[in-house]
């Protein structure tokens, strides 16, 4: 495998990213992975990993990089006050803008393949990825939220509102004992989307609670439902991607 940290330059400074893909074979499709809350560390480079080795180009973003280099709960400095502000710093808009950054980038990757792109999100990330997903529908063509908070409300910037200009698949995987995602936000979601006449899904899966996708969350992962996502998520980008 090849892996790289590189800073990206945007609009409103250095967005360090990780980069990972296989080290033959190229050029590869490529994959955006947002991060959650909790921040880019290591536990996601390496789920990162796990997708560029079945054949992805990977680009995993501090989306924090507007405030700090670096964030991660559970160090000493990062607390989740600060988590919270971090997180409420951030906008559908801001990170439409951080991907056609990266659009751009990978542009002048040879390891990156010119084409339909995957995008994948969690937690903080899921209205990130649906609002992406309507902002450039013509280059995303696969989209997965993986129990994501925010996803139908009723704020201006709802995510759901722009959902009809969606082309690709998207995909919703929900945490039955989500309290950040329950049914009463995931319910009216879905009777809107019929509406929209795209081409989506949305999971439960039983018995998970939030965060169920992360090894080292403790009380929260369920190595079933995470390896059912991993299958989920595979088979999409297979479908839409190769």
């Amino acid at each position: 495998m090849k892996e790289d940290h590189v800073d990206i330059q945007t609009n409103d400074g250095m967005m360090n990213t990780f980069i990972t893909r296989p080290d033959e074979g190229g050029p590869f499709p490529a994959v955006i992975f947002y991060m959650d809350a909790p921040g880019k560390r290591e536990e996601l480079h390496d789920m990162a990993r796990r997708i560029a080795t079945v054949g992805y180009y990977v680009i995993l973003p501090n989306l924090y990089y507007r405030d700090v280099r670096e964030f991660h709960l559970g160090t000493p400095d990062a607390t989740r006050e600060r988590m919270m502000e971090l997180m409420g710093n951030l906008s559908n808009a801001m990170v439409c803008e951080d991907t056609q950054v990266m659009f751009d980038y990978m542009a002048n990757e040879p390891d990156a393949r010119d084409g339909p792109v995957g995008i994948t999100g969690y937690c903080m990330s899921g209205p990130f990825v649906f609002a992406a997903a309507a902002a450039f529908p013509e280059r995303i063509k696969a989209a997965a939220s993986v129990h994501g908070v925010k996803l139908y409300t009723d704020d201006a910037d709802s995510p759901h509102l722009a959902a009809e200009k969606i082309q690709g698949e998207m995909y919703f995987a929900c945490a039955e004992l989500d309290q950040l995602a329950p049914p009463s936000m995931i319910n009216p979601l879905d009777e809107h989307l019929k509406s929209t006449g795209i081409n989506y899904r949305i999971e439960w899966y039983p018995a998970a609670q939030h965060g169920f996708v992360f090894p080292q969350r403790d009380g929260m992962f369920s190595r079933e439902s995470a390896e059912r996502h991993w299958s989920r998520l595979f088979a999409m980008f297979d479908r839409n991607l190769r």
